[in-house]
């Protein structure tokens, strides 16, 4: 402990030298000399990054002594498809792709399951791994032509305008996407990347391989390209 002390006193007695001495002179960062004092106070901070020109001398007790941190984790839950766990959970927000994932739940799966709309999630997620789609989630859902009945997810080109009546229903797909976004596994659908309704039969149902049944939902996946099929 004592060297660790002196090693930071050391410190801190070079960061006022390097902060008066090069005050007005603009260094790149590989030949900032202050860089390397920040990289020797990240290791004796555990790994903690400190602006240097602003440490005050009343903060040099607290540097010395508060004990170095344990790292952030973020642990996944253990999934269960069911409306209860769901209402264990926090009422979910997010960014862009969270909301483009919650609506598509919403227009798509709301009347479902709790197991089927996550199954949604899933091939949503699998045609952003895929190169064939693309690489984002608003980008799967919003992909098109622009024209009616022209787009890969029906209620965007239906010519309905898209409101979200169902409070209730808009929580708990809100609450799906967050864990899927945040990592769940995809373990329903086995790749699967479409979907349709045991209502309807479409062509290209009979060349994909059916993965799954949940709910009123077929789930398939995309035959593998090879070097005669193109």
């Amino acid at each position: 402990m004592r060297l660790r002390l002196t090693k930071a006193v050391c410190l801190l007695a070079v960061l006022a030298f390097a902060g008066t001495a090069s005050a007005d002179v603009a260094v790149s960062t590989s030949n900032d000399p202050r860089a390397v004092i920040n990289s020797e106070m990240s290791e004796f901070l555990g790994g903690e990054r400190v602006a240097l020109n602003s440490v005050a001398p009343s903060d040099i007790y607290r540097l010395r002594t508060v004990p170095d941190a344990p790292p952030a984790t973020t642990k996944m839950p253990v999934l269960s498809y069911s409306k209860e766990f769901l209402a264990r959970r926090p009422a979910a927000t997010g960014g862009e792709e969270w909301r483009c994932l919650a609506e598509a739940l919403y227009f798509e799966a709301r009347g479902e399951s709790v197991k089927g709309q996550f199954a949604v999630a899933e091939v949503i997620l699998n045609r952003v791994a895929s190169r064939r789609f693309p690489n984002s989630v608003c980008g799967v859902v919003h992909q098109g032509t622009g024209k009616r009945y022209q787009c890969q997810f029906t209620y965007n080109c239906d010519g309905y305008k898209e409101i979200i009546r169902e409070k209730s229903a808009w929580i708990r797909v809100g609450k799906v996407a967050k864990l899927m976004l945040d990592g769940a596994p995809r373990a329903l659908t086995s790749g699967a990347t479409h979907y349709h309704t045991k209502a309807v039969n479409p062509r290209w149902a009979r060349t994909f391989a059916r993965t799954t049944t949940i709910g009123v939902h077929h789930f398939y996946r995309m035959p593998t390209r090879t070097a005669s099929n193109g």
